[in-house]
């Protein structure tokens, strides 16, 4: 078995900087289990497979292909920056003609257009919830410790939870927190949580770009111990995301990405 593969940073212009994701080109059907083998192996938090929906479809020629995610320990229903990874190997190595390109997902139908400043992703966007504190105290204090919390919210539809920091921390506060992140899963072993959110408000731009908001997002639940990308980063890859809310209920998602590693994968 021989599959080309690739390594796309998302979220970022420059590369090893952003979210990086594997990305892999499937010609033909894919026995079940090698999709997890695969992502256990590349280890990164999320790759990506592209299938072709129909026999005659050409990845350079086509414009709507299967897509699903995998983490090193499962499969996901929805990862932005691995697709956005998808749309700029497709995009950019592969040159596929479109100008808008339509994943069949988990998560419905998604879409990447061509924009001038890079590829915008049309995403459904979830509802969050406010959450009380006390159903999550232990989780919470599990990760931050007595950091003050200013809100929180929980969304249903992907078992996230947000956690939004005191307005009294600063950037810098965030990008330095030390996360446990190790014993979560003794703590929430519900099933009811997927994914931590660390969010905070932004600050004046002042010498520096202006960010609407701050976060970092940690699912050990699914293999991932930090993501490097979920908003302006906070981690120590950095990265940026353009996010415009829709009036029919989807999310418009901006970003970049760069191509680091092209390849063939042997089996």
């Amino acid at each position: 078995m021989k599959l080309p593969i690739f390594i796309a940073d998302a979220f970022t212009a420059r590369a090893f900087r952003g979210n990086p994701a594997a990305v892999c080109l499937l010609e033909n059907e894919l026995d079940e289990d090698m999709h997890q083998k695969i992502a256990r192996e590349m280890n990164l938090s999320e790759t990506a497979f592209i299938r072709k929906l129909h026999p005659t479809d050409n990845f350079a020629q086509s414009s709507c292909f299967g897509l699903r995610w995998f983490t090193p320990a499962s499969e996901v229903p929805l990862c932005g920056h691995a697709t956005l990874a998808s749309a700029a190997v497709l995009f950019h190595k592969i040159k596929n003609m479109n100008s808008t390109l339509t994943f069949v997902t988990l998560s419905g139908e998604l879409r990447a257009r061509r924009a001038e400043d890079g590829i915008v992703l049309d995403l459904p966007l979830y509802p969050a919830h406010p959450q009380d504190f006390h159903e999550v105290e232990d989780l919470i204090k599990t990760a931050i410790g007595n950091t003050l919390v200013q809100d929180i919210c929980y969304s249903p539809d992907t078992q996230k939870l947000l956690v939004r920091l005191s307005d009294v921390y600063n950037r810098s506060f965030l990008e330095n927190l030390k996360v446990n992140t190790e014993n979560l899963l003794q703590v929430e072993n519900t099933g009811k949580v997927k994914g931590l959110i660390l969010t905070l408000k932004g600050e004046p731009g002042g010498q520096t770009q202006a960010f609407d908001f701050y976060s970092r997002y940690f699912a050990p639940w699914v293999g991932v111990a930090e993501d490097p990308v979920t908003a302006f980063q906070c981690s120590h890859r950095g990265g940026e995301l353009g996010i415009s809310l829709r009036p029919d209920g989807r999310v418009d998602i901006r970003g970049g990405a760069a191509v680091v590693l092209e390849g063939t994968l042997t089996a």
